[in-house]
């Protein structure tokens, strides 16, 4: 984690060369101190995207008062060197991960529906046109990948035993037969 003062702040968010997450917080600060091991737990998961930064109030008053930090917690997105995004106070560890990949462009979740939509296409069907529910079902597929290690089907029980999971990896083994007596699978994600 980096720790940013008024010293270095300009510097080190200039310079960096992908998007830095700056945790605006001060020691006396109860929800700060809730949040921090939420931004930490993200950051390890954004290896790469993202960089986690911290900026004690206290310590940067100038820092706070140019970017209008009023209240605490606060966190933003700096890209090249400019704030994108940010919310005060605390949020759930999935909020943040939304809002992450939102202001970063999930480019994991784009390039997984790519790979289906292709599929889907050499195989005569489509992927779902609702983007909400799309983007629910990409995001318990790599949610699953994250716990299992596979793209289990969202829908379907993953077990623990890795012969018997097999065929619920995504596409599942049914969503051809579901796909042609009920036009669509399971979970939704392919349809005629």
């Amino acid at each position: 984690m980096l720790e940013l003062n008024d010293q270095n702040f300009e510097k080190e968010i200039k310079e960096a060369k992908i998007p830095v997450l700056v945790d605006f917080f001060a020691e006396w600060c109860g929800p700060c101190s809730v949040l921090r091991p939420i931004l930490e737990n993200i950051a390890k998961d954004f290896e790469g995207r993202l960089i986690l930064a911290k900026v004690d109030l206290d310590q940067a008053p100038q820092t706070a008062q140019k970017f209008q930090v009023n209240l605490v917690p606060t966190v933003v997105i700096f890209k090249e060197g400019e704030p994108v995004s940010g919310f005060v106070g605390l949020k759930s560890e999935d909020m943040i991960r939304d809002w992450i990949n939102n202001t970063l462009g999930n480019s994991e979740a784009d390039n997984l529906i790519k790979e289906y939509e292709e599929y889907a296409r050499k195989n005569g069907f489509k992927l779902n046109p609702d983007k909400e529910a799309l983007k629910r079902l990409i995001g318990g597929l790599l949610s699953n990948e994250k716990k299992y290690g596979k793209k289990y089907c969202p829908c379907r029980r993953v077990s623990g035993n890795e012969e018997e999971d097999r065929s619920k990896i995504c596409p599942c083994r049914w969503h051809l037969e579901e796909l042609d007596k009920e036009g669509r699978c399971a979970c939704g994600l392919f349809l005629k």
